[in-house]
């Protein structure tokens, strides 16, 4: 008979933002974004490693585990976001993004025989069609074996009542190294709560710009859920959307959401800009769980939680933000 023990949110307390948590062989990992990676200051980072690791033997305790992956050339930039590992033919792949601040943001892959590292870049462009701002590679891989790479990207036209903005997209990975190059549009931004800032000075004009980023996809009673954070990270309207596909490739509606994110959001007073999520088993290997990073109330820093993923009749739904005790089996 399982124990039941408890947890409560946040589930580590240093600055630990984007949070990916898998398991292998038994062993909870996390990857995240520090704050010197968010704040391009990881020259100061110690034996020039960047991306903060965690590790727990029970789901509760989180213990820091040192840093994943060997700084690449730095002409690429001091901004590391949003790092996620894929485990495929016994090699663990972190695919991340890097770039100056908020431009010339590209995907890479770097690879490991550990799950701790050292992860070592493999020296390329991971999209053979790389655009100027490119975040948040998020791997998935299908029932059928074959991998795809969602992730975020710069749009700036507005056609049929989409919003300009960074918003999402889904390729095929050839390998776990490279892109097929025929990627497809997940989700465009539509709604007024996933503004980020109105007015914003970008690629050379003014734009009302709005956010879709942070892809998570699960499949699902034979569908598939791409969950993505909206808004402005720093903001309380910030929170977890999905979109809904019966393909893979889409494509993908998150109708419905005119209202504002439907899966995770802000409880004013406690909990502000739940976002970023990854979804992992728990210990009973079958209870869903959603790590993702939210601020206290302080806005101090950028931390660590987790909160069980419910599936119901209207989606997907979490039962977080939570900052009481919560149980585990």
């Amino acid at each position: 008979m399982l124990q039941t023990r408890t947890y409560t949110n946040p589930v580590y307390q240093g600055y630990f933002a984007d949070p990916f948590v898998w398991e292998h062989q038994g062993v909870y990992y996390a990857i995240g974004t520090g704050a010197a990676e968010a704040q391009g200051e990881v020259d100061e980072i110690e034996a020039r490693r960047v991306f903060p690791l965690l590790r727990s033997f029970d789901f509760i305790s989180w213990h820091d585990a040192g840093r994943a992956l060997l700084k690449p050339d730095s002409a690429l930039g001091d901004n590391f976001w949003a790092p996620e590992v894929a485990y495929c033919d016994g090699r663990f792949y972190l695919y991340y993004s890097v770039g100056h601040e908020d431009k010339n943001h590209q995907l890479r892959v770097a690879t490991s025989t550990d799950p701790l590292g050292p992860y070592e870049d493999v020296g390329a462009i991971l999209d053979p069609n790389s655009c100027p701002f490119a975040i948040d590679p998020h791997p998935f891989q299908d029932e059928d074996g074959q991998w795809y790479l969602f992730y975020a990207r710069d749009f700036l036209d507005t056609e049929g009542g989409v919003r300009a903005g960074t918003a999402l997209m889904v390729d095929r990975l050839d390998s776990m190294t490279k892109l097929s190059g025929v990627g497809k549009v997940v989700l465009r931004a539509r709604c007024d709560w996933q503004r980020f800032m109105a007015n914003r000075p970008m690629y050379g004009g003014i734009y009302d710009w709005h956010t879709l980023e942070g892809p998570c996809v699960r499949k699902y009673a034979g569908r598939y859920y791409c969950f993505y954070s909206g808004g402005r990270w720093e903001t309380e309207s910030y929170g977890v959307d999905y979109g809904v596909s019966d393909n893979v490739m889409g494509p993908f509606s998150d109708a419905g959401n005119e209202a504002g994110p439907r899966v995770l959001r802000s409880v004013p007073g406690s909990v502000l800009g739940p976002g970023h999520n990854s979804i992992v088993l728990g210990p009973d290997g079958q209870t869903q769980y959603m790590a993702y990073h939210a601020w206290g109330t302080n806005m101090e820093a950028r931390q660590m939680f987790l909160d069980k993923l419910i599936w119901t009749p209207d989606g997907p739904r979490c039962e977080g933000p939570t900052w009481t005790p919560q149980s585990v089996s």
